[in-house]
């Protein structure tokens, strides 16, 4: 069966007044929702960033163990390049093992070095782990706070909101695809979540913009979809109780 345009105000109308109710449900939890997913974002940032340090030291921790192996094998090919020294027929071959040797001396002080590097790598990064920690664990403690702070206020409203969400998927299937489209869309633009209004003591509903006579005739016979030129939203019917 067709809808009258009446009828369809009609329904823009009882949706409109649904969502406001949703709206204000909302309201009465201010910004908690929107502080209890940052802080939800900020710990999985830190969670994960603490995961990539534990890599990193992790990583400096196996360099300090090649470096130090690294002088230990330097210091044993020492050790052996002297005994050969005691047994050498001339000094070239005197020489050439001690080229080796300081060679060996010099592959000791680079390990010394890396190893120096790499301990002084482990001990900052575990000082921005431990820093990290702290951040995690204090967001931790207000995420509880803020949530049992939220879970008090839904509660007291859960019933209603249940009721007003079931009530809206109904009068939701009632508007046709293309208003319920547009409502979206001007909800969505609208700072109140206004998108459906009334002409109240002769001005938009919305924007308080002064609708002309001959237009609050238009709306009043509900013939047409009628929109404020102000501000694009649906003036669906005129009070005229406050007129």
């Amino acid at each position: 069966m067709e809808l009258t345009v009446a009828q369809k105000l009609d329904f823009l109308l009882k949706l409109q007044e649904i969502d406001s109710n949703l709206d204000d449900i909302k309201k009465i939890r201010g910004d908690l929702p929107e502080e209890v997913r940052d802080l939800e974002d900020d710990i999985i940032g830190f969670e994960t960033r603490l995961g990539k340090f534990g890599k990193e030291v992790e990583g400096f921790e196996e360099e300090v163990t090649r470096q130090k192996m690294a002088k230990k094998d330097a210091e044993k090919l020492i050790v052996r390049y002297k005994e050969q020294q005691n047994n050498v027929r001339n000094n070239r071959e005197f020489e050439a093992i001690s080229k080796e040797i300081e060679l060996q001396t010099i592959e000791i002080e680079l390990a010394e070095k890396k190893t120096r590097e790499a301990d002084l790598k482990v001990k900052l990064k575990k000082e921005e782990v431990k820093a990290t920690e702290a951040l995690l664990s204090e967001r931790k403690e207000d995420l509880k706070v803020k949530k049992k702070e939220l879970d008090a206020l839904t509660s007291e409203s859960h019933e209603d909101e249940k009721k007003l969400l079931e009530e809206r998927e109904k009068r939701a299937a009632l508007v046709e695809e293309r208003l319920y489209k547009s409502y979206t869309k001007i909800r969505a633009n609208s700072g109140n979540g206004l998108a459906v209004v009334q002409v109240r003591r002769g001005a938009c509903g919305g924007c308080f913009n002064v609708v002309p006579p001959q237009r609050q005739a238009d709306i009043r016979e509900k013939k047409k979809i009628t929109v404020c030129e102000h501000c694009g939203r649906i003036l669906a019917d005129v009070d005229m109780e406050n007129k």
